[in-house]
Parts: structure tokens; C-alpha cells; sequence
């Protein structure tokens, strides 16, 4: 198979930054995949695996291989008493096999809908939202070596999940290209209402998981622009997590801080209200902006190019730090890294 050449990106991530790939695969099957990394041209080059480009800013034109996974299916691979064993191929819409998940009462992802994505794409970041990661329902991966072809699989714990992280963001990024995710949900689901304010969006007094599903779109869309109205990576940064010592001191200075426990002597702090008590949120500039509604959101308004975006993104995180000296973490990965 050949690669095809020169083509942009700009349809192809939800910034909507018109950088070409130089060479670039659209695999829609796993045999493709394989034709693919056999072939002498692929072998050598260094390869970036693209989902539905939904946290990636590009910042100048791609030279590395780029390859865009496209599979497609959804099984059921084993059932018991309490749950139900799903493999899904990476290629998959995450959002719409949140949907299947609801459709057939299957529980444990429905706080995560919305999520723009691909099934394959989820458990790199390990995306989270309302209580929820996917960590919590994987079971195990199955992925393929880009160096000999080989498959692997990696159970859960093999995974090294962390907030917003993964073992395949880090020390295996771009070495390994995820072929399908088996989940482990719930046919008796116990729902999570505890954060922010699901539960007061709920109005059913015995809510379901379409109720669940239902609730958080509702406040997904209130709150994030649409990238098809306004092109956006949804939550540029992460939530910071500092000591307990650390946030007893801000605290008394600013005492309207939201906060969330993080595990032993670790407190979880809203990055978007940092960057709102900076006096940031609706600011724009030279095309980038942070979203009027959601301060975690840099929006492209006006055709900005990865790099102006990237260096208002590093004012943000300048702004937060002097006033508060804490240092917010990006959630979007920048392309080619090291821009």
C-alpha cells in the first residue's frame, strides 16, 4: 500500500489547523494496518497515530508518518452474573458507543458522554468527566508494536492510568497503536451523581443511565462550544492537584476556591476558575480566545495557526502561576511534540 501524500489536516482535528501530513494512512481494517507497517517505506519512519484529532494541536506541517485508525466494530466477548465484556475496534465514535452502552443498559461510562473522540484514543488520555475515568471499566487492550508488527495485550494495571495519563502518553507514546479496548460494564448500574451538579440536573427521582447520559449532554452543551461551530479541543488544561499544605495556604487568601480530594494529602483544584479569578476568561487574541462560558476552553475564533494558539495557551499558564503559583498542566498534545 501506498501512503497518501501531502494532504491537510484541518478536517482531520476539531482546532481546525490547516497543516499538511506529508504522508499519511487511513486504516480501516486491522489487515491494512499490518499490510501497512510490513512495507519497507513505513518501517523506518517515525510514526504518529491520529484519532479524530480532538486533543491535538498541530503547529506546523507533519513529516513523521501519520496514521489515522478507521476500524470499526463493537462485540460482545463474554458475559457473567453481574457484567457484560465488550471489545470495541479503536476506530469507533466514543460518544456513539456510549450511546450503544445506554441503548442496551449497560453501565459504568454514561458520565462520559460527549466526549469527543475515538474509542481508541480514550484510554491514552484515560478521559474522565462527572466522577467518572475510563480506567474504571477497562478491562484489558489489545495493540500492535509499529517496530515488528507483533500483537500485544496489556491488561488494566499493565496500562499505568493516571489523571488524564497513561503509559501510551508517555514512556510507549507512538511506540504501540491501540486495535480495540474491552470494557467491563455493569448490566446492575450504580449510578454517580456526586459531582458538580449532576444530580440537580436530574429531575427523575429513580433516574436511569439515559437519564444520566441525558443530564450530562445537556450540561456539556450549555457549557462547550460545539468545534463545528466555533473549532476547539475542549479542556486545554488539566485540573491541577497540589498538597493539602499547599491549599490551606491559598486558601485564606482565596477562600472561593473549589476543591475536590485527590487521594492522601492531595487536593484537586477547578483550572477553569483559576484562570477565571485571573480575569481571563473571554479574552482574546490574534485570532485564539478563551470560550465566554468555559474558562478551560481555548477556542480558534478567527483562522489561528497552531503556534499563536500554543503561545496564548503559555500566557494562561503564566497569568495562573503569578497569581496563585501553580503551574496548569495542558490536557491537548501539541504535534509535532517539542514545538
Amino acid at each position: 500500500m501506498k501512503p497518501t501524500q501531502k494532504i491537510s489536516l484541518k478536517e482531520y482535528n476539531t482546532f481546525n489547523i490547516d497543516v499538511n501530513a506529508l504522508y499519511s494512512f487511513f486504516c480501516e481494517t486491522e489487515t491494512e494496518l499490518f499490510e501497512i507497517l510490513k512495507s519497507d517505506f513505513v518501517r523506518d519512519k517515525k510514526k504518529i497515530i491520529l484519532g479524530s484529532g480532538s486533543n491535538m494541536l498541530f503547529t506546523k506541517d507533519v513529516e513523521d508518518l501519520l496514521i489515522l485508525m478507521r476500524n470499526k466494530g463493537i462485540e460482545i466477548v463474554k458475559k457473567d452474573e453481574q457484567s457484560v465484556f465488550v471489545k470495541v475496534s479503536a476506530g469507533e465514535i466514543w460518544d456513539e458507543f456510549v450511546d450503544w452502552c445506554v441503548n442496551n443498559n449497560y453501565g459504568g461510562i454514561e458520565n462520559l458522554s460527549l466526549i469527543p473522540g475515538t474509542v481508541g484514543a480514550s484510554p491514552v488520555q484515560n478521559i474522565g468527566a462527572y466522577g467518572v475515568e475510563v480506567k474504571d471499566v477497562i478491562e484489558e487492550l489489545e495493540v500492535v508494536d509499529v517496530k515488528n508488527g507483533k500483537k500485544k495485550i496489556f491488561i488494566n494495571e499493565e496500562c499505568h492510568f493516571a489523571y488524564r495519563n497513561s503509559i501510551f502518553k508517555n514512556e510507549l507514546k507512538n511506540r504501540y497503536i491501540i486495535l480495540n479496548v474491552t470494557f467491563k460494564l455493569s448490566k446492575f448500574p450504580t449510578l454517580k451523581l456526586a459531582y458538580g451538579n449532576l444530580q440537580n440536573e436530574i429531575k427523575n427521582k429513580n433516574p436511569s443511565i439515559r437519564d444520566v447520559r441525558d443530564a450530562v449532554i445537556r450540561i456539556r452543551e450549555r457549557k462547550l462550544p460545539n468545534p463545528e461551530d466555533l473549532p476547539n479541543a475542549g479542556s486545554f488544561f488539566k485540573n491541577p492537584i497540589i498538597s493539602k499544605q499547599q491549599f490551606e495556604m491559598l486558601i485564606k487568601n482565596f477562600p472561593e476556591l473549589v476543591s475536590y480530594p485527590a487521594g492522601e494529602n492531595k487536593i484537586k483544584l477547578a483550572a477553569g476558575q483559576l484562570i477565571d479569578l485571573c480575569g481571563l476568561k473571554g479574552k482574546k487574541e490574534n485570532g485564539a480566545g478563551i470560550h465566554e462560558k468555559q474558562a478551560l476552553v481555548i477556542v480558534n475564533y478567527d483562522n489561528a495557526d497552531g503556534k499563536t494558539i500554543l503561545k496564548f495557551s503559555e500566557k494562561i499558564q503564566k497569568a495562573v502561576f503569578l497569581k496563585f503559583g501553580i503551574e496548569i498542566e495542558r490536557e491537548v498534545q501539541i504535534c509535532p511534540s517539542g514545538s
